[in-house]
């Protein structure tokens, strides 16, 4: 069985927010929502609410989602190349020859 759930005193410009993300994400506005409370009921153990954050409090370089920083993926490259690649070709001369082949 199905339970209706109803959201009261949504701004209009929350609203148009969703429906722009429904529309990116090719959704109807409640495919989207029903995606939203999905995604966020699966991100935490109901039964132990707390054992989801904590968990993800143990392991600072993982953010939201699994999502990464910018400056924590800069950090990894610098550690996994710490020297700059030399001998290469640079891209605005790759850039430049593709443009002159036509």
């Amino acid at each position: 069985m199905s339970v209706n759930l109803s959201i009261k005193g949504v701004s209009e410009e929350l609203a148009e927010r969703l429906r722009v993300r429904a529309q990116r994400n090719h959704r109807s506005l409640q495919g989207e929502l029903m995606a939203i409370v999905e995604r966020a009921a699966s991100e935490v153990d109901l039964q132990a609410p707390w054992s989801g954050l904590a968990a993800a409090r143990q392991r600072p370089d993982r953010g939201r989602g699994g999502s990464k920083t910018v400056e924590q993926i800069a950090a990894e490259h610098r550690v996994l190349y710490p020297e700059p690649f030399r001998d290469l070709p640079r891209s605005v001369d790759l850039i430049r020859a593709d443009r002159d082949a036509r």
